[in-house]
């Protein structure tokens, strides 16, 4: 293909580009189809018939971009690899790292509780028979 780099970047996105309409085209150009319903009818006359509601098509769910790695949750500042990366899954800054600094959500408490619920059972002695 004997393209340079800026002439090979321009015919990508020529494509991708075209490759996109195109998709949009034939979509446009189906026919939609109609929702299916179901009716289930019983033999008994006693209960009513069960009527099911149509289907409705799934909504594709656009993922929202991942908060950025390199910036201070609570300052947007830039923290590059002096991030802090705090137990509620956010990256802070040096002045920001400490959970009272950005009112973390993550509950240390309860944490704590466990913790020592597991390095200390209860220990308790059998009840002694009487004679």
């Amino acid at each position: 293909m004997n393209m340079c780099s800026k002439c090979y970047r321009d015919h990508v996105t020529a494509e991708n580009q075209s490759a996109t309409v195109k998709a949009a085209v034939e979509k446009s150009l189906s026919p939609p189809s109609p929702p299916r319903m179901t009716l289930v009818v019983s033999g008994e006359a006693s209960s009513p018939a069960p009527i099911t509601v149509p289907e409705e098509t799934k909504a594709v769910a656009v993922a929202a971009a991942p908060k950025a790695k390199n910036r201070c949750s609570s300052c947007n500042k830039k923290v590059g690899m002096l991030g802090f990366e705090c137990r509620c899954g956010s990256t802070f800054c040096g002045s920001h790292r400490y959970p009272e600094e950005h009112k973390c959500t993550f509950d240390f408490m309860e944490i704590g509780k466990k913790a020592i619920a597991k390095a200390n059972p209860v220990i308790k002695a059998d009840k002694v028979d009487r004679i």
